[in-house]
């Protein structure tokens, strides 16, 4: 079953990742609002891929394959 403290991790980090976008591009710093966009995108991957290995390895152990 999902669970629902990992929807809010992935709501919060959704949410810091705005706020800093906001500041650095508002400062004039687009290079590091970027860098700090495509971080956040890694991190809320790598939550998103141990969801799909764990659905995975159900489906492997519901079907005995």
């Amino acid at each position: 079953m999902l669970d629902l403290s990992l929807l809010f991790k992935i709501g919060g980090v959704g949410i810091i990742l705005v706020i800093l976008d906001k500041v650095l591009t508002t400062s004039g710093k687009q290079d590091v609002a970027t860098i700090a966009n495509l971080t956040g995108i890694v991190i809320i991957l790598s939550m998103v891929i141990v969801l799909i290995s764990k659905l995975f390895d159900s489906v492997r152990t519901m079907f005995m394959l």
